[in-house]
């Protein structure tokens, strides 16, 4: 007999169902689909996920939660932000097992990108889900690290390193 998945033996949704936007990040190589790609498609299937926590999360999206875009592997970065156009259902590419999709739209590019070195940097997003669980390939992002992320990408350059030992020292001679 053929050992049957079912919802008790998998992880529970990350994040429990609720009226209010969601906001998510999920993570793509740019070599096999890009934020290019997806803008020129105009929408897509965000299909293959096959880790059950992050198909748990794909599951707990809604329509109308908005998504950041994350090029992985070369220049890890967030790009640009989407939106979830339509909630999970079975995924088309899976040939077996208990897998889901969703449908994103681009929404807009961030006028430059965030680099996960950049993201690490901030105090603020230490405890994001991207560097704590930095395998995960779609996770909840709370509406405080998504506007800071917002926020850094539209910044024409990154901010200057936080200094952790008072003032920068002057090369000036002192006067007499």
């Amino acid at each position: 007999m053929k050992n049957k998945l079912t919802t008790a033996n998998c992880e529970p949704p990350t994040v429990l169902s609720s009226d209010k936007t969601i906001y998510w990040l999920v993570k793509q190589e740019p070599t096999a689909y890009s934020w290019t790609t997806f803008v020129k498609d105009g929408e897509t299937e965000w299909t293959g996920v096959r880790n059950f926590q992050a198909r748990n999360n794909l599951r707990s999206m809604k329509k109308g939660d908005q998504v950041l875009f994350y090029h992985s592997v070369l220049n890890p970065s967030v790009v640009g932000v989407a939106e979830v156009t339509k909630t999970a259902y079975p995924d088309p590419t899976a040939p077996e097992g208990d897998w889901s999709c969703v449908v994103l739209k681009p929404g807009h590019p961030l006028k430059r990108p965030v680099t996960l070195a950049e993201i690490k940097a901030i105090p603020e997003l230490a405890e994001m889900a991207l560097i704590k669980q930095s395998r995960l390939s779609v996770m909840p992002v709370t509406e405080k690290e998504f506007k800071i992320l917002l926020h850094h990408g539209e910044q024409d350059s990154p901010p200057l390193p936080r200094s952790t030992k008072g003032t920068p020292k002057s090369n000036k001679a002192p006067k007499k």
